[in-house]
């Protein structure tokens, strides 16, 4: 074995493909600092080999990725979200899916920790966007076992499967806090994990109404998975910019009635769905025994309730971005939402 300190961690097998801070006793002894919760407490379980994790697997992990202790909070959150059996995290490890846990950060904790949640949100630049997000799949590598090519079987993966990490941009929203709409009070910190592709940005300089807008959007939205796949078996998020944000708002808009004009809007006809000689994928609902009528349409999305809307990004620019999900709640992934607890 070689005596580098950074090569060790390679050999270990225990890195993401980049060099990793060596957990020390003292750097982890300093990172357990962040939280009062005693070292050997149970997280959870991590699919898809269910490895018990605890405050203190988490924090050598958190040491690993570059992060702060006061960014630990956050991370535990996260990770509780993976361990939730409704979340799915075995389904979505082990799958030949595209997907990554996507962290959504609200919440004082944000400008606690300096989470970027305005410009490049999606980007490098961040040390707590980019650590979190890190530390996490670190968890999931060393703890969970998902390694790629092994446990791990995503056909492509995508960047966020380095790390998938942002903060929603309240004070651009004209909306309540996502985690609001999740049931959780404002003041409170709160982390929702989504499992996610990579985002596809929409593009409109030039819809000035709401409702010209929501059609642009959820047209271009239509593609995702399959331009025939209606409906889709899966959750989506829609992170609405700023500046598109202030033009629903301008209309009275909320996010709700957004998530509803999507749903009852975005239709095609079935019969213009099916498979056929110039585009053999067609509608899921094909392999129904009643098939609908002809010329039914059918919504690109599951119910309104399924479409997530964020608000972050930032201030100047008429772009949005969409995120299609990993299957649905059937055999797929729900997001989960965790308060972050300050201890």
């Amino acid at each position: 074995m070689t005596s580098d300190e950074f090569e060790t961690w390679f050999e270990k097998g225990v890195t993401d493909g980049l060099p990793v801070v060596p957990p020390t006793r003292e750097r982890v002894q300093l990172m357990l600092a962040g939280t009062r919760r005693s070292r050997d407490m149970l997280i959870g379980e991590m699919p898809p080999n269910y490895g018990r994790l605890t405050v203190e697997k988490a924090a050598v992990n958190a040491v690993m990725a570059g992060c702060r202790p006061e960014y630990l909070a956050v991370l535990l959150a996260a990770a509780e979200c993976a361990c939730d059996p409704t979340f799915n995290l075995h389904g979505m490890s082990a799958s030949t899916h595209f997907s990554a846990p996507l962290i959504v950060v609200n919440g004082p904790i944000r400008s606690r920790i300096a989470l970027n949640s305005s410009f490049g949100v999606f980007g490098p630049g961040y040390r707590a966007n980019a650590t979190i997000g890190r530390a996490l799949r670190l968890l999931m590598i060393n703890i969970g076992g998902a390694r790629a090519g092994e446990t791990s079987m995503s056909t492509f993966g995508h960047p966020g499967r380095y790390t998938y990490c942002i903060a929603e941009h309240e004070e651009a929203s004209p909306w309540e806090p996502y985690h609001v709409s999740r049931g959780f009070a404002p003041e409170i910190s709160a982390v929702t994990l989504f499992a996610g592709e990579a985002p596809h940005g929409i593009s409109d300089h030039a819809s000035r109404t709401a409702k010209a807008l929501a059609g642009s959007l959820g047209w271009s939205m239509a593609g995702v998975w399959n331009s025939k796949h209606f409906p889709l078996y899966s959750h989506t998020m829609l992170v609405v910019g700023p500046e598109h944000a202030r033009t629903f708002a301008d209309d009275g808009w909320t996010r709700e009635r957004l998530a509803r004009h999507l749903y009852e809007s975005v239709r095609m006809p079935y019969r213009s769905l099916l498979p056929d000689d110039d585009h053999g994928e067609g509608t899921n609902l094909r392999y129904g025994k009643t098939p609908p009528a002809p010329d039914a349409l059918i919504p690109k999305f599951p119910s309104p309730e399924e479409i997530h809307i964020v608000v972050a990004g930032g201030t100047a620019g008429r772009f949005s971005v969409a995120i299609p999900g990993w299957l649905g709640t059937k055999n797929g992934s729900t997001p989960v939402t965790r308060p972050v607890e300050f201890d």
